[in-house]
């Protein structure tokens, strides 16, 4: 099992105030799985991913990640998990507008101090597996948006984690684009990558081998996605 939840809840505020963005919420995730989280604004998608990312702490509930309990780990730890463990690809790809593709997909390689030839190699290698050998030191300008998520793709893979987390993936790109992305994910997850995606888009989100909903907090299960 990668990922665990038992009876996640998240508040924020206190007393009567207090607003409980997630109720209990119950989740588990086998390695290699592709799903789909689908739910509309302020459902608690956003409160969930960030959780799961080890952005932020549940209020109570248990979350096991690869075996660990994260719940209790220490900031330190949780940032150590973050950079092992988990690759995230946002909406806004989150790219340094300044930095290479190639120097952003090697980014997380410098905080894990890796040496720099080994950290080109590896982010080359990255870029050509998303059919970006020939755009390495493009700046993020340069490049079309599918490409820019492609770049973001490539960085979120750079340290094999255990779990790609993927917010709104397609949601800035154009549909072309956006289907090529998803093709993407096919093929990642078909070579083995566990991926978790959060999405307003049942076209998406039907790519995914299952798919999940979340309303006003509460976690549950809503269909089979269709591969395609």
């Amino acid at each position: 099992m990668i990922i665990e939840l038992n009876n996640i809840c998240k508040v924020f505020g206190q007393g009567e105030l207090g607003f409980r963005a997630l109720k209990d919420v119950c989740f588990q995730m086998e390695k290699g799985e592709y799903i789909a989280i689908m739910g509309p604004s302020g459902s608690g998608k956003s409160t969930l991913l960030n959780i799961i990312g080890c952005l932020d702490r549940p209020t109570s509930g248990t979350y096991i990640l690869d075996g660990e309990n994260v719940a209790e780990c220490s900031d330190n730890r949780m940032a150590d998990i973050r950079l092992a463990k988990i690759g995230f690809i946002f909406q806004t790809f989150q790219l340094l507008p300044q930095k290479s593709a190639l120097e952003n997909v090697a980014l997380p390689l410098l905080y894990a101090n890796v040496p720099v030839k080994e950290r080109r190699r590896r982010a080359e290698e990255a870029l050509v597996a998303v059919g970006l050998g020939d755009r390495l030191d493009y700046i993020p300008s340069k490049l079309s948006g599918g490409q820019r998520q492609r770049v973001a793709i490539a960085r979120a893979l750079i340290n094999n984690p255990a779990v790609l987390l993927a917010d709104e993936p397609t949601g800035a790109l154009d549909s072309v684009s956006g289907t090529q992305i998803m093709e993407l994910f096919d093929e990642l997850n078909r070579s083995g990558v566990t991926i978790l995606m959060i999405t307003h888009d049942a076209k998406v989100a039907a790519r995914a081998g299952k798919v999940m909903t979340i309303y006003d907090g509460v976690l549950s299960d809503s269909m089979d996605g269709i591969r395609r």
